[in-house]
């Protein structure tokens, strides 16, 4: 949500509201306006939304502008609710509502009978507040408990026994959809509503008003419905009903990151990094991910969140951060030996197709060691590497593992005066400076030559891996 950037107006009843000229907007028409001022000087409207700009941003603009009630369909982790979020920045920064309204009403038009009564006797006295655009934004995650009076409103039997009758209107207590009220509804996972639920909604997005048991209650509301889902075809919890899709003005369809530029940019947009990772090993985590994304014995229909390339950054920093620990470094620095805890905590976030029981370890390592040697061609082409295998050949050993130190692993190159300029031109290929970046550039090129056959790698009891 959006902090306040400056103080709201002055203002403080209906009649100093009227003095200074403000004009009453639907809550459709001021994003539609807001978008159009975002758009006219060349302001992003949708910060931290990477990979949508041809595709899916276009579309919601459209929708927008149009002043559609918006579903976005797609798989698990495409951003949908990251999206739906930053509408809220598109609402006007300040907004005057009737001072203890329950259901934040504008001083010009007051809609429960305790408002209407309030502003039939003050008149231009009506005190008013200003609500931020932060609390203008209500999301509600669709879950199998969510009754009509969640969403809706119920009878409230305490306002009942304060002496109301059942027929009074004001015995209503209102639901998450009447309190947004001149504002955004956000409704995560659509079909996992029973349809009885959703049923209770048809009104709501058409006609405007609620219904809450035998009451008929007219309240024009203004509210801008938005919702995700997972493609229909790809979940068996549940589905829209018909009625209530025909209902939503736009249905838009999200997707993974197309480019690889794409997906390292959310992976470092999002991940919170207690290490320093870097961008090299950012780049298999991503190519990793498209390719686990991509394998035919990957259950396509359920998908591959971003939050996997995430949590895989997240878990390599911390291997990073628990050998710096241990060993006493300075600085924390991922290496490419970081990379074997990937495997082990992203494997539960994969779901393979029923006849792969038992090879999941085995295909995952497969397409780890496949992005690696990608990244590594990607990065490291052209440099010869001729004199550093003659080294390994000739030499002893170059031994690393999560107990080594970055000083010991640079140190440990054979021949220094010979694979010097190698390993030289390796850092500044890969823009490394200090040791710990260095030993990481260093173990990206051994993993590659070993992936490419020219060397040997053992890995012994005591975690230690040995190129050689």
């Amino acid at each position: 949500m959006t902090s306040p950037a400056t103080a709201h107006p002055s203002a403080r009843t209906l009649g100093e509201l009227r003095a200074s000229g403000h004009v009453q907007r639907t809550i459709k028409d001021e994003i539609r306006n807001n978008l159009l001022t975002a758009l006219r000087s060349g302001t992003n409207p949708w910060p931290g939304i990477v990979g949508f700009e041809t595709t899916v941003i276009p579309q919601l603009e459209r929708a927008l502008l149009a002043g559609h009630d918006v579903v976005m369909l797609g798989e698990r982790g495409q951003g949908k609710t990251r999206l739906l979020r930053t509408l809220v920045g598109l609402l006007d920064e300040w907004t005057p509502v009737i001072e203890g309204a329950e259901l934040n009403e504008h001083p010009y038009e007051p809609i429960t009978p305790a408002s209407i009564r309030k502003a039939a006797n003050l008149q231009d006295d009506l005190p008013i507040e200003w609500k931020h655009r932060s609390e203008r934004y209500a999301e509600k995650l669709a879950t199998p408990d969510t009754s009509v009076g969640d969403l809706v409103g119920d009878v409230d039997p305490m306002k009942v026994a304060e002496g109301r009758s059942l027929g009074d209107p004001e015995t209503i207590h209102f639901g998450l959809i009447p309190r947004a009220h001149r504002g955004i509804v956000a409704i995560n996972e659509l079909p996992d509503l029973a349809e009885r639920i959703q049923v209770s909604m048809l009104n709501v997005m058409e006609e405007r008003d609620i219904q809450v048991r035998g009451y008929s209650l007219r309240l024009p509301l203004d509210v801008m419905l938005m919702a995700s889902a997972n493609p229909e075809d790809y979940t068996n919890r549940g589905r829209i009903i018909t009625p209530l899709k025909d209902r939503f003005g736009a249905e838009i369809r999200t997707h993974y990151p197309l480019e690889l530029d794409d997906e390292t940019a959310v992976i470092e947009q999002e991940a919170d990094l207690v290490a320093t990772v870097p961008s090299f090993i950012t780049e298999i985590l991503a190519r990793f991910t498209r390719y686990v994304r991509d394998h035919p014995s990957v259950d396509q229909r359920s998908g591959i969140s971003a939050r996997f390339a995430i949590a895989g950054a997240e878990t390599v920093a911390a291997a990073a951060l628990h050998r710096a620990t241990i060993v006493g470094e300075e600085s924390a620095v991922a290496r490419v030996v970081d990379l074997e805890s990937v495997i082990e905590v992203l494997r539960g976030k994969v779901e393979f197709e029923s006849g792969e029981e038992g090879r999941e370890m085995e295909i995952l390592e497969h397409l780890l060691r496949k992005a690696t040697a990608d990244t590594v061609r990607a990065h490291l082409a052209g440099i010869d590497m001729a004199a550093l295998v003659s080294a390994l050949e000739s030499g002893e050993p170059v031994v690393t593992g999560d107990r080594v130190t970055a000083k010991e692993l640079l140190a440990s190159i054979p021949a220094p005066d010979v694979t010097g300029p190698v390993v030289d031109a390796i850092a500044e290929r890969l823009e490394a400076t200090d040791d710990g970046e260095r030993a990481s550039a260093l173990e990206l090129a051994l993993e590659g030559l070993f992936l490419a056959r020219r060397i040997g790698k053992e890995a012994d009891d005591s975690g230690q891996t040995i190129y050689g």
